[in-house]
């Protein structure tokens, strides 16, 4: 009996010990893993020509005819003539936009008044295109705060909110999600600036 408590004693002790340590991933992995986890889709692009042909596979995958662009610096992105951009919002049409920042440790994507204006995230489409940089990554939320902070001096943006769930059929029946439902069927077009 002593030989079988060693041997079981010795392999608890070892899987103590490998459940104790943490896989410390990078900051690009951490979030990765966490927005895939959330049922967000993700393109990663080397070059700024890859943005235009993933944005373009995007369109047509699921049959989209226009866009709702709330930002003209990636207008350029769009190489499909064919594609409509409006500036007014419109529920029914897709969101094309940037961000403030991705949170890593939660795989979420912050936005503010700089990209949404005044209108909240639930009274926008369910289907949204973002465009970001690999430097906009931070690890939480108080460092994308920061980062709203420093990279907007002397006119603080309003309207700060996140993309927090990436499946617009999940039902959280949490009572704090009551009325503020910001589920988003999202693709990430993620460009490498580092």
């Amino acid at each position: 009996m002593n030989f079988f408590k060693k041997i079981f004693n010795i392999n608890t002790k070892e899987t103590k010990e490998i459940q104790r340590q943490e896989v410390e991933l990078s900051l690009d992995d951490l979030f990765v893993h966490n927005f895939i986890e959330k049922g967000g889709k993700f393109l990663y692009c080397l070059k700024k020509e890859e943005i235009s042909e993933s944005l373009d596979k995007i369109l047509s995958e699921n049959k989209w005819e226009s866009l709702v662009l709330l930002n003209d610096k990636i207008a350029s992105f769009i190489k499909n003539k064919k594609i409509k951009t409006k500036i007014t919002l419109d529920t029914n049409t897709p969101v094309f936009t940037t961000c403030e920042h991705l949170i890593a440790d939660k795989g979420e994507i912050l936005f503010s008044s700089n990209q949404l204006k005044s209108t909240k995230l639930s009274e926008l489409s369910e289907d949204f295109i973002v465009y970001a940089k690999t430097s906009q990554l931070v690890k939480n939320t108080g460092q994308g705060l920061t980062g709203i902070k420093t990279n907007n001096k002397g006119k603080l943006p309003t309207n700060i909110s996140s993309i927090k769930n990436y499946n617009v059929h999940n039902n959280d029946d949490n009572f704090l999600n009551y009325g503020n439902s910001n589920s988003k069927n999202l693709y990430l077009l993620l460009f490498e600036d580092l």
